[in-house]
Order: C-alpha cells, then sequence, then structure tokens
C-alpha cells in the first residue's frame, strides 16, 4: 500500500490564492504580491535567512490584506467563487482517495482549502495547510493608512533580480540591493513594531520545512514509511518534501514544475489534465518505485503518447484510470530528470506551466 500527498495548487487546482486576494482587494494587488513573492524566493533561496521559509509570503501580505478589509468571511466567500479545478481533477481525487491514504500540504490559507473540500467533497481531516484567523486582530486608523502607502511604495519599485549564482545580498546589484535593504527594514523592523506585527507572529505558513514535516505527520498516521510516499508539488515551497520523499526512495513527482521544483523532484510530469496523476499512483502502488526505470523514455529521457500508454497498460492499470488518460487530446509527457537536459527541460516546463494555469499565476515561484 502506498499513501498520496499532493500540493493543491498546481496538481489539483489553476489558482494562487493569495496572489488573487491581493489582486482583488488591494489597488495593484498582483503587482503587491509579486514583488513580494521574489522577495520571498531570495530569502528561502539565495540567502537562506534562519528563520525564514519558502511560503512566508502568505504571512507577509496578511496586514495589507487586513488594512483593506478583508475578513474571514471575505476570504471564505472569495475563494468558493473563484476555485478553479484543472482538467481532471474532479475525477482524480476521489480516484485516488477511495483507494490509498491521500492527504493535501498546501501553503495556502485554510478558508481556500475548505472551499476545495466543500467542492470535491475531500475529507478536511486529510488537509495540512495555513491556518489565519483575519477577525481576531484588530488596527489602528494610523497603522491602515501606513499600510496602504507601503503598499504604494512596494508596487512602486522594480521586481528584485540576481544573477543565477548568487548566494549572498553581495552578489546583487546597488538597486537590488537597496531594494532588499528596504523590504527588510518593512518587514522586519517596522510591521513587528507595529499592532499589525501580531499576524506576523502568529501566522505559520505551511511552506518548505512544513510541508515536509507534514509528510512526516502523514506517515505517522498511515504508519507507512516514505519509500510508500508519492509526493506532487510544483513550486519552491515543494523542494524540501520532493527532495525527502526522492531521498527516502518514494516517488517524487514535479507536476508542471518550476525550476525549483524540477531540480527536487526525480521525475516531471508536464500535463493538462491531471488524471496522469492517479494512473501514475496505481503504477507506484502496484510495482514500486523501482519500476518507473522500466519506462521507455527517448533522447531527451521522456516517455510520451503511444509509448507511455503501452507501459502503462502492460503493467496492467486500472481501465478506468487509463481511459481518461488515452482520450487526452494533448498526452502526458513524463520525463527522469536526471537523464535531460534540465535547463531545457526547466524552460520547457515553465512555459506549460504558465499555459496551464496562466502567466501571472504560472511566474510566481
Amino acid at each position: 500500500m502506498i499513501q498520496v500527498n499532493l500540493d493543491c495548487e498546481g496538481p489539483i487546482t489553476q489558482n494562487d490564492n493569495a496572489y488573487e486576494l491581493c489582486e482583488a482587494f488591494i489597488p495593484k494587488g498582483g503587482d503587491f504580491f509579486s514583488r513580494i513573492s521574489k522577495y520571498d524566493d531570495y530569502l528561502a533561496d539565495v540567502e537562506k535567512r534562519q528563520g525564514y521559509k519558502a511560503g512566508d509570503t502568505l504571512k507577509l501580505v496578511l496586514p495589507f490584506l487586513k488594512a483593506w478589509g478583508v475578513t474571514q468571511s471575505t476570504m471564505q466567500d472569495f475563494s468558493m467563487k473563484t476555485i478553479r479545478l484543472l482538467r481532471g481533477a474532479r475525477e482524480m481525487l476521489p480516484a485516488i482517495s477511495q483507494r490509498y491514504p491521500t492527504f493535501i500540504i498546501s501553503t495556502s490559507y485554510r478558508p481556500y482549502l475548505n472551499a476545495l473540500c466543500s467542492l470535491t467533497g475531500f475529507p478536511e481531516q486529510n488537509i495540512y495547510c495555513t491556518d489565519v484567523d483575519l477577525d481576531s486582530y484588530g488596527l489602528p486608523d494610523k497603522e491602515i493608512m501606513l499600510l496602504k502607502e507601503l503598499v504604494s511604495e512596494i508596487t512602486s519599485q522594480p521586481l528584485v533580480q540576481w544573477p543565477e549564482e548568487a548566494s549572498s545580498i553581495d552578489d546583487l546589484s546597488d538597486t537590488d540591493r537597496r531594494l532588499i535593504q528596504r523590504l527588510d527594514e518593512i518587514f522586519f523592523d517596522l510591521i513587528p513594531s507595529m499592532a499589525a506585527g501580531q499576524i506576523l507572529r502568529d501566522v505559520n505558513p505551511v511552506g518548505g520545512r512544513e510541508k515536509a514535516a507534514s509528510v512526516n505527520d502523514s506517515v505517522k498516521r498511515t504508519g507507512l514509511d516514505l519509500s510508500q510516499v508519492f509526493y506532487a508539488g510544483d513550486s519552491i515551497t515543494d523542494v524540501q518534501a520532493l527532495e525527502m520523499v526522492r531521498e527516502g526512495h518514494g516517488l517524487a513527482l514535479s507536476f508542471n514544475g518550476n525550476s525549483y521544483a524540477i531540480r527536487a523532484a526525480e521525475w516531471a510530469c508536464l500535463s493538462d489534465n491531471t488524471m496522469i496523476i492517479s494512473t501514475l499512483a496505481e503504477i507506484f502502488n502496484m510495482h514500486g518505485s523501482k519500476v518507473f526505470s522500466d519506462i521507455p523514455l527517448d533522447t531527451e529521457g521522456c516517455s510520451m503518447g503511444k509509448v507511455l500508454l503501452d507501459f502503462l497498460k502492460a503493467k496492467g492499470v486500472d481501465k478506468r484510470l487509463l481511459s481518461p488518460v488515452e482520450n487526452m487530446a494533448q498526452p502526458p509527457l513524463l520525463y527522469l530528470i536526471e537523464k535531460t537536459d534540465i535547463p531545457a527541460l526547466i524552460k520547457k516546463s515553465e512555459a506549460f506551466r504558465k499555459d496551464v494555469r496562466g502567466m501571472a499565476v504560472g511566474e510566481l515561484g
């Protein structure tokens, strides 16, 4: 028996709920979120700042959402109205969860995951996500005005950039160094000194190491071990979980992933239909992760179309799971990452990701 652990936004839904909340309720909120997300990538991946983890963007933006009057019911109602399942997800989730212990491990806010459970019937007790209660905080009028001014300041600045080999702030240009220093002042000095700072102290997003910890907690609940875990993720918040599952000889899959997910996973799948996840899960359950080394690959380390389908059929995948894959207009692509030109695969996967999820969401880390 295996267990399945899925990220939500990417393998199941098209949304980036936090980005969309900012875009909907904060003036130039999409630009604002993108700048904070890029800052998050720098802190987590370049500087590797102690005590900071990928995904903490979701707590950094909360004081600003609060300043614009967003409440728990606002978040819940907005999530219910805007949630968008990827093609095949409505069938894939029950197909997996009725066969194997299945958990969703998401950096997204609890109201968004509640909306997903309401829509799909997925059990809330098998959700790991970011808990928040904006209604429990009050902000003085002076702070609300200041937070709104800070949004205007942040959105007037460019996205911070860094060279690929950067490992500290010293490797950045003068302009980008000043941007990081100013954002540090805002998020590590100014806001913590305000009433809004309590939000930053209370909220612990489920990203980075928290996702890995959630995988560990889920295997304690099932009594299985990492070699029996199928984990599918797509972004920087999944890196530690993907690496842990890969090193534990489970199945670590980047699903329409960005560069962070691809470099952390063992396999990469490009598909506009999530039903391929359920077929891969069945193969893993029947034969273990070693069977994937038998998949025929072309010179680019890729298996696709009839070749991949023939392999799945030969391994005895349930016809009910295989039929939707056979009928996909665009056949899924499955790559063994170590056998590929990784920069070329990243370029292809990120382009596919933007096509499936939309340019603005697809560009986020």
